[in-house]
């Protein structure tokens, strides 16, 4: 074991122990979600390197163990059995002083070459592509002695060049970088390899919109192909082909409506009963005085619906967090209707609406109430406008418009809380 080794076992060390010592007041604070994957306390961002692994679901994420601010950014862990309950692992990497990685251990993926789980993730500063190894099933990690294994980006007039996704084609490993082009906008830079250490430039997958694409993810979808990406506004998708080892684009959308501080970086991962499984990054923290901020979206199932467009929905194993059940049936809401649900309480709650449209009219309800009901968040179905409105954040659903029952699927966890329209947003 050589010197820089040791001394990345020494900090891990160090790491775990800081946040030993605090995570047990953390977890007293009242807005701290309790469903919601986060670390145990301290900053969370971006979701990386999701991976099954001997029958364990493994996720790392983007960590700051030593304050609740950005920085010192390590990978934090987390494994679980059923995608649903996590429990933490120690630190896998933190940054080597002095070294290619001394400002960040920046995000990345997670595969296994030949039997040996590999972490693929861009040190800083400057920015270039390091790997590291895992020969104890995950729980530690060793740096590539020979990092960084790409150093320099392929093209001169470029915008960022870090988040490196990858995945297999015919035994041969390609990899995703994500930048942008100064004067073209956003891109994801393509290379190939047949052993995660050489590496070989072939072309632009794609390039589009924004400034720089952080975070790409590619991956098919039954005969469609999907590439996301985080270009430091909302986070969009696009449904297209591929060919020629190109992404030809179709429509670019928004993949999550709530806005890049409320959705973020996201990451997939493909289990082994094949579904396409989606987490994003929530940033913000809680009660003044507590060290945690950041979270990570409940896990969500992307597939397509018969019209090629993306469907969005809660994993089924959520099914697991539920307790005491409370239905009403066929009520019907009047001007005059107030207070429908009078007498539900609490803070963490899974709340399911079916509704049959009417032509005109709204349809609103609200959770997080004060004593006084003065306060809270409203949750605003508009026939007219065709929009949903929750909070301040308003989604314009025309898909809708069609349709004649509108379903919302609620998940509220104190703080935090995510809206399912009709699968599709």
């Amino acid at each position: 074991m050589n010197p820089s080794q040791l001394q990345h076992i020494k900090l891990i060390a160090r790491a775990n122990a800081h946040i030993e010592k605090i995570k047990n007041d953390v977890e007293e604070d009242p807005l701290r979600p309790i469903y919601h994957l986060m670390p145990a306390a301290n900053w969370m961002n971006d979701p990386n390197g999701p991976i099954f692994y001997k029958g364990n679901y493994h996720i790392f994420f983007q960590h700051n163990p030593y304050d609740s601010k950005w920085g010192n950014i390590s990978w934090g862990h987390a494994v679980s059995k059923d995608l649903i309950y996590w429990e933490h692992r120690p630190i896998a990497l933190t940054p080597n002083p002095e070294s290619y990685d001394k400002d960040g251990i920046f995000s990345g993926c997670c595969i296994v070459h030949e039997n040996i789980p590999t972490i693929i993730y861009t040190g800083v500063y400057p920015e270039v592509q390091c790997i590291a190894h895992s020969f104890d099933n995950l729980n530690s990690w060793v740096k590539y002695k020979e990092n960084p294994v790409i150093s320099v980006p392929p093209l001169k007039k470029f915008v960022g060049f870090r988040d490196p996704y990858i995945w297999k084609e015919e035994n041969v490993w390609y990899m995703l970088i994500g930048s942008g082009i100064k004067g073209k906008g956003g891109a994801a830079f393509l290379y190939k390899s047949n052993d995660l250490i050489k590496w070989r430039y072939l072309h632009l997958l794609c390039t589009g919109f924004g400034k720089t694409w952080e975070c790409p993810n590619f991956f098919p979808i039954d005969d469609k192909y999907i590439l996301i990406v985080s270009p430091l506004d909302d986070v969009q998708y696009s449904i297209g082909k591929y060919e020629d080892q190109k992404f030809l684009a179709g429509n670019w959308n928004i993949l999550d409506h709530g806005g890049c501080k409320n959705f973020y970086a996201p990451n997939t991962l493909m289990d082994e009963k094949e579904r396409r499984i989606l987490w994003g990054w929530i940033s913000g923290g809680g009660t003044k005085g507590f060290q945690w901020n950041g979270y990570l979206t409940l896990p969500r199932i992307l597939s397509l619906f018969e019209d090629n467009t993306l469907s969005i929905r809660p994993l089924p194993e959520l099914k697991k967090l539920r307790g005491k059940h409370i239905q009403f049936k066929r009520f019907k809401q009047t001007p005059s209707s107030s207070n429908i649900l009078k007498g539900i309480k609490g803070d963490c709650l899974e709340i399911l609406l079916k509704m049959e449209k009417g032509s005109t009219g709204s349809f609103s309800f609200m959770v997080r109430c004060s004593a006084d009901g003065k306060e809270g968040t409203s949750i605003v179905f508009n026939s007219e406008s065709a929009t949903v409105t929750v909070g301040d954040k308003k989604c314009n659903v025309e898909i809708l418009q069609d349709v004649k029952t509108l379903i919302l699927h609620i998940f509220l966890d104190k703080s935090v809380m995510e809206v399912f329209i009709n699968n599709r947003i």
